[in-house]
C-alpha cells in the first residue's frame, strides 16, 4: 500500500505505549505524532494535515469520545480508530456513532492494529476513486472552481488568491452552518492571533463583494462565532 503520504494523529496519554506504538508506526511508513492528552490532540489536528487518527478513549483534559466530536466537526471524513482498555459494548456504539471507523481493545499486538489501519485506509482510498472529491461547487448563481481558484456568474470570472479560495471552500463545505472563527484561522493562517483574525475579516468582505450579484446568497457574521454562507433556495 502506499502509505508514504499518510500522516497519523496518535493520541494516547500511556507514554510507554504511545512511544511503543509511534515508534512501530514511523518503522512501518506512517509518520506520526504523539499527543497525551485530547486537548492538545486537538490543537495540533488544527494545525496540521493527518490522514489518519488513532484515540485513546480515556484521556485527560479532553476524552477521546469528545475529542473526536470535535474533529469530526472539522473533518467529516478522516480516518479515525478508537484504543481503549475499555471492553464495554455501549462504548463501542458510542464511538461508532460519534464517528470512528474502528475500535480496538487494549491489550492488542502491533500486526493487528497495523492491518486493521491498512484495511480502513484500502476502503477509503478505493471510495475516493469511486467518488472522487468535487471540488467544483455551485453557489446559488456563482459556481466555484477550487481547483483554478475562480469564481464565476453569468460568464464573468473572478479570479480569487489563495487564502480567499481556502475560505470560501471552508464555508462552501459548511454550507448553512456555522464556521467558527478560530477554526477558519487556524486552517488557513495557522494561528489565530488578533492581527489574522483582521486579516479574515478583509477577506470575509471582499467575498461578500464577489458573491453580491446573486440576492439569494448571504455571507453572515455571527457574532462571537464566526461565519456563515446561506444559501436561500
Amino acid at each position: 500500500m502506499e502509505n508514504n503520504k499518510i500522516k497519523v494523529l496518535l493520541a494516547e496519554d500511556d507514554p510507554n505505549l504511545g512511544n511503543l506504538l509511534k515508534a512501530y508506526l514511523d518503522a512501518k511508513g506512517f509518520p506520526t505524532q504523539l499527543c497525551t492528552n485530547g486537548q492538545n490532540a486537538y490543537d495540533v489536528f488544527k494545525t496540521n494535515d493527518f490522514n489518519f487518527c488513532i484515540i485513546d478513549v480515556m484521556m485527560p483534559i479532553k476524552d477521546g469520545f469528545s475529542l473526536v466530536k470535535d474533529i469530526r466537526k472539522l473533518d467529516k471524513k478522516i480516518p479515525i480508530m478508537f484504543l481503549t482498555a475499555k471492553n464495554m459494548q455501549e462504548d463501542k456504539l458510542k464511538g461508532f456513532q460519534i464517528g470512528a471507523d474502528d475500535y480496538i481493545t487494549k491489550p492488542f499486538s502491533m500486526e493487528e492494529l497495523l492491518m486493521r489501519m491498512e484495511a480502513i485506509l484500502r476502503r477509503t482510498q478505493e471510495s475516493e476513486k469511486q467518488n472522487p472529491i468535487d471540488n467544483f461547487y455551485t453557489i446559488g448563481k456563482y459556481s466555484f472552481d477550487y481547483n483554478r481558484q475562480i469564481l464565476a456568474i453569468g460568464g464573468k470570472e473572478q479570479k480569487l488568491t489563495s487564502k480567499e479560495t481556502e475560505l470560501l471552500m471552508i464555508l462552501c463545505k459548511s454550507a448553512n452552518e456555522v464556521v467558527d472563527r478560530s477554526v477558519a484561522l487556524n486552517r488557513i493562517w495557522k494561528d489565530d492571533s488578533y492581527f489574522n483574525a483582521r486579516s479574515m475579516d478583509v477577506y470575509i468582505t471582499k467575498l461578500r463583494k464577489y458573491l453580491r450579484e446573486d440576492p439569494q446568497i448571504e455571507l453572515l457574521n455571527v457574532h462571537g462565532i464566526g461565519f456563515k454562507l446561506i444559501m436561500n433556495s
